[in-house]
């Protein structure tokens, strides 16, 4: 089993939630087996997502998708996401 953390400020959480859930199924086509979404305490904006997977390099692969990334543009990702894997 693999792990991704992704941290990254966004817009509103609301809105970037709303794109989150629409990319379900590009997260089942990519080799999401969990995930998990936390706000930082007292900061609404920044946010956590944990993702599991079967590999490391499915999660490489699936973070490497054009499709996510315009996604995380549609649901106001402010600058560039810190993106973590572990095995």
């Amino acid at each position: 089993m693999a792990i991704s953390l992704v941290l990254h400020r966004i817009s509103d959480f609301d809105a970037w939630r709303a794109v989150y859930d629409s990319v379900a199924p590009l997260q089942a086509a990519g080799g999401v087996t969990a995930q998990s979404v936390h706000r930082t305490a007292g900061d609404p904006d920044n946010v956590l997502v944990i993702h599991e997977f079967d590999s490391v390099e499915t999660a490489r692969a699936f973070f490497a998708d054009p499709e996510l990334h315009a996604a995380m543009q549609r649901g106001g990702v402010k600058g560039e996401p810190r993106i973590e894997f572990y095995d």
